[in-house]
C-alpha cells in the first residue's frame, strides 16, 4: 500500500488532470498498452468517473472492515498501472476490467494482511445479495469469496472472470461480453451457471 501522501498527491493530480479535454481513449489505450506512459495520464482523466464506479461497487461487496475510499482505490490503481508500464487492452471496456481485476486484488490483498493481523482471523460477511439472487444469503466473507472465484477460475476461468466483471466490477451483460469476446447470450449463461456454483461451494465451505 502506498503512503497516505502519496495516496493524496496521486488524487490531486488526477483530479487536476481531469479538467482538460482529450481524444477519444481507444488510441490511448492502445498507447499505453504499447508502452506509452503520457499515454496513461491523459487517459486517466477519461475514466476516472468509471473507475471511481468501479471501485465504489467493489467496497459495496467488501462488508469486512475496510478503511478504503472509492477515490483512494482508484488512485491505487492508477500507480500499479503506472508501474505496469503497459499493458495490452482492446479498449476501453478491456482497460476497465484489468483495473476491476487490480481493484479486486488490492482488497483481497488487505483482507489477508488483515486477516494475518488477527493470527487466522476472517474478514466478515461480505453480502452476496446480488449474486445469489433470489436465494436466501446470510453472506459470506471476501476471502471465501475470493477462494471459490479462484477454484472456478481453475475448472472455468472465463466463468470466473464473467463473475468478476459483473458483481465486481459492476458491468452490465453487455459490456461483459464484449470484455470477453464472447456472445450476450453466452455471458447470461455463464453467469447463471456461475452463480448456481458459487453458491454450492460457498454453502459447503460454511
Amino acid at each position: 500500500m502506498a503512503p497516505k501522501r502519496v495516496i493524496k498527491g496521486c488524487g490531486t493530480l488526477i483530479q487536476a488532470m481531469a479538467q482538460k479535454d482529450h481524444p477519444d481513449t481507444s488510441g490511448l489505450v492502445a498507447a499505453w498498452g504499447s508502452g506509452d506512459p503520457a499515454a496513461l495520464r491523459d487517459l486517466i482523466p477519461l475514466v476516472y468517473p468509471e473507475l471511481r464506479r468501479i471501485a465504489r461497487q467493489h467496497l459495496r461487496c467488501w462488508n469486512g472492515g475496510q478503511t478504503f475510499e472509492s477515490a483512494a482505490l482508484a488512485n491505487e490503481v492508477y500507480l500499479k498501472l503506472v508501474r505496469a508500464g503497459g499493458i495490452p487492452c482492446e479498449g476501453r471496456i478491456h482497460f476497465l476490467a484489468l483495473c476491476s481485476q487490480m481493484i479486486r486484488r488490492i482488497l483481497v490483498d488487505h483482507g489477508r494482511r488483515r486477516a494475518s493481523a488477527k493470527h487466522g482471523g476472517r474478514e466478515q460477511n461480505t453480502p452476496l445479495d446480488h449474486l445469489l439472487v433470489g436465494t436466501p444469503a446470510p453472506g459470506v466473507d471476501i476471502l471465501a469469496l475470493n477462494e471459490a472465484l479462484e477454484r472456478l477460475s481453475q475448472i472455468d476461468s472465463r466463468k470466473s472472470r464473467v463473475v468478476e466483471l459483473r458483481y465486481f466490477g459492476g458491468l452490465t451483460t453487455i459490456e461483459t461480453a464484449e470484455a470477453l469476446g464472447i456472445s450476450e447470450e453466452t455471458a447470461k449463461r455463464d453467469w447463471r451457471m456461475a452463480k448456481a456454483w458459487l453458491l454450492q461451494a460457498l454453502t459447503d465451505q460454511a
